[in-house]
């Protein structure tokens, strides 16, 4: 067998272990609110959201592999068969542009599935690290629009997923990775590609990151332009920064810095994408300052609130892209994440990788179906809430509603666990006399204090455990 077709075949198998890698990076430990009006207006209405959905979808689906990131020469990355020199590797990978090919593309079925699980907002991955373009940019030949999909009615694919999600309500944001490996202005093929970062001293060769500059300027405005209303730009690849912003967060990750600024001009992006996108979010991640309108923590929930913006982005299977045999998360665990996200604070960013023909895996949208479930009847506790002082009490996690006249208490059920004839928590006391009422059910419960602590009598005749039982009443002093 030759080695090359042998290297696929072993990536087949491999999944996306995120505890511990460089690849995945918290968030900045400060925050600067914005100053505009109109993003400071947008800010608020995409906190009332909550729940989006982030859809990694490339070249890393043909042989359902990490996005990207087995193109980096870093000492964390495992490629397998370690006989296949790299640069053969690199060959393979680019090559899977010509076998890249969704004949069964349906952004309706994704759109679909987003709703039915109570999701309320879209981020993309337009562009990836490894360059690949999902959308008909006029400044590279490498994209989804240039190879076996071209003739495709719908081969700008990025445009109809957009208007999919658009015709169901949701908030649009565009993924778009800063670094591009296959671009010849950031990986320039006259050096070895070491790692991450670009491969040759800006300080030496300006006209080349010049270019490059101009090459991430004119992408982003055409998805400020050419692909309807957007909400969100989501930049990823937060080594991309300026040089004095660099701090002991990043480095942390891990990685190689360079000596020089990879600086591309954020103040000029942003002013660009907001004359055509007013309100625009900038979403420039990890690099704290005036483009980072809210924070993203990588697959995990920061322990403890935060009085700024931010979202948890997170993977309903093992990786972030398609991988065959993905382990998904019980839907009970995104419900219960999505409960203590929105109780400290934040929105829950769950990624979905579609197959490689275009759809979407049949056992990640049964587990979007049962978190909808869930929401549908209990949603009001999630949408549109902000978070209360305290904030939790155990397994009990609270939420109030923007006036501050409801509060909501979320009780977390372990698995398997029968629903209790009785539920107690401490904080939040209804007011006296308040009605509670149970969402799940719409019913009135009966509840009362004893001492500090509130104690609810659930009814005898309802069966059935739950994710997590949530309750509203209001609160003493509203």
């Amino acid at each position: 067998m030759n080695k090359i077709i042998l290297f696929a075949a072993v990536f087949l198998l491999l999944k996306t272990n995120v505890s511990g890698q460089p690849n995945v990076h918290g968030q900045s430990t400060t925050y600067e609110w914005p100053a505009d009006p109109l993003v400071k207006k947008k800010l608020d209405q995409w906190q009332d959201q909550k729940f989006g959905m982030i859809i990694h979808w490339g070249l890393y689906a043909v042989p359902g592999i990490i996005e990207s990131w087995n193109l980096c020469s870093e000492d964390w990355i495992s490629r397998g068969d370690t006989t296949v020199a790299y640069e053969d590797y690199k060959k393979w990978y680019w090559g899977l542009s010509e076998k890249f090919n969704p004949v069964n593309f349906n952004p309706e079925q994704w759109a679909k599935a987003g709703k039915d699980a109570g999701m309320k907002y879209l981020v993309f991955t337009t562009k990836h690290h490894d360059g690949f373009n999902m959308f008909d940019t006029k400044e590279s030949d490498f994209k989804i629009t240039n190879g076996p999909f071209k003739g495709n009615p719908k081969a700008d694919v990025a445009k109809y997923i957009f208007d999919s999600f658009r015709n169901q309500g949701f908030m649009i944001g565009a993924y778009f990775s800063k670094p591009d490996w296959h671009s010849q202005y950031y990986w320039w093929s006259n050096y070895a590609t070491a790692d991450r970062n670009n491969n040759y001293d800006i300080r030496k060769h300006p006209w080349r990151w010049n270019k490059f500059k101009e090459q991430t300027y004119n992408q982003i405005s055409e998805l400020m332009h050419n692909y309807g209303s957007m909400d969100i730009l989501w930049l990823d690849g937060g080594w991309v920064r300026p040089l004095e912003t660099v701090n002991d967060e990043v480095r942390a990750w891990g990685a190689a810095i360079p000596a020089w600024s990879q600086d591309i001009d954020m103040p000029k992006i942003a002013e660009m994408g907001r004359k055509a996108q007013p309100g625009l979010l900038i979403v420039d991640r990890t690099v704290h300052g005036p483009y980072e309108n809210y924070q993203t923590p990588e697959q995990r929930i920061p322990d403890h609130q935060l009085d700024h913006p931010w979202e948890s982005c997170m993977t309903l299977g093992g990786a972030w892209g398609f991988v065959a045999n993905d382990d998904y998360k019980p839907a009970s665990k995104v419900i219960q994440s999505l409960i203590e996200i929105t109780a400290k604070g934040g929105s829950l960013l769950l990624g979905v990788g579609p197959k490689p023909d275009g759809t979407l895996p049949q056992e990640a949208v049964a587990k979007m179906e049962e978190i909808g479930a869930w929401l549908g009847k209990n949603g009001s506790a999630i949408y549109s809430t902000r978070p209360t002082k305290v904030y939790h009490d155990g397994a009990t996690w609270f939420t109030q509603s923007k006036d501050s006249k409801t509060c909501y208490a979320l009780v977390c059920l372990k698995d398997g666990e029968k629903q209790p004839a009785k539920i107690f928590w401490k904080g939040n006391v209804p007011a006296k006399g308040a009605k509670m009422t149970w969402l799940q059910n719409g019913a009135t419960v009966k509840w009362q204090t004893k001492g500090d602590v509130v104690e609810v009598i659930l009814p005898k005749n309802t069966k059935g455990a739950q994710s997590a039982l949530a309750f509203s009443f209001a609160v003493q002093g509203s």
